[in-house]
């Protein structure tokens, strides 16, 4: 794939060592709560859609929105997917995508995790290919735990590498092991569900560049004129 077909939405911090930077590797980044609140404000403007409202249509409380808003807030995966659904924009537009340069490295430690009831997230990538954006996840179901979403927008893909898995989607049920695969219109009401132990999986998000609240990969929204 070309340099330019991707988009960094995850990596954060320098290489390991004595201070030094590994080439190639993602430039630090504002944290999920800074890049989410200057987000947030951007798509909520764009819909003409005040706090009161929002807070209706996602049913979260107006003072957690506010709080978000302000960068005093702590996004949850539940807040962030409820958005998404809410603003009908990618997760990854609500943390500020950027575009990468050459070879990108993400080291998993050092990206900022995106906690849930049972799942904790860490965003790696964002490639856009043609009409189409993928995110890339690095997902962790806690051992015992069931992660439940309303549903959001695009089409969800993950791929089991460890561990057992139970999906539901709408009122199906599947259950799967290391190297399995699923896919489904992620809008659908779905959960994951940690059936032996915790379980490691790789998450891809998909959506159609339409579906986009930043106008352009290389031309990524600034903190600062972002309303």
């Amino acid at each position: 794939m070309a340099e330019d077909a991707g988009t960094d939405f995850g990596g954060t911090g320098s290489a390991g060592g004595a201070g030094g930077t590994e080439i190639g590797e993602a430039p630090a980044a504002g944290s999920v709560r800074d890049m989410l609140a200057a987000n947030l404000r951007r798509a909520r403007t764009e819909l003409g859609l005040s706090l009161s409202e929002l807070s209706r249509r996602s049913k979260i409380g107006k003072a957690t929105l506010s709080q978000l808003e302000a960068g005093a807030g702590n996004p949850t995966i539940e807040t962030v997917f409820s958005l998404s659904r809410v603003l009908e924009v990618p997760i990854s537009d609500l943390l500020d995508p950027r575009r990468p340069s050459g070879m990108t490295v993400v080291r998993a430690a050092k990206v900022e995790v995106l906690r849930g009831e049972g799942v904790d997230l860490r965003p790696l990538r964002g490639i856009e290919s043609g009409d189409a954006i993928f995110e890339v996840y690095d997902q962790r179901v806690r051992a015992d735990s069931r992660q439940d979403s309303l549903g959001h927008v695009g089409t969800e893909h993950t791929i089991v590498q460890a561990g057992r898995l139970g999906v539901r989607v709408d009122d199906r049920e599947v259950e799967l092991g290391p190297g399995d695969y699923v896919g489904f219109e992620a809008r659908l009401p779905h959960s994951y569900i940690a059936l032996d132990g915790p379980v490691r999986s790789v998450l891809l998000l998909q959506y159609r560049t339409d579906q986009r609240l930043h106008s352009s990969v290389g031309h990524p929204a600034c903190l600062a004129d972002s309303p």
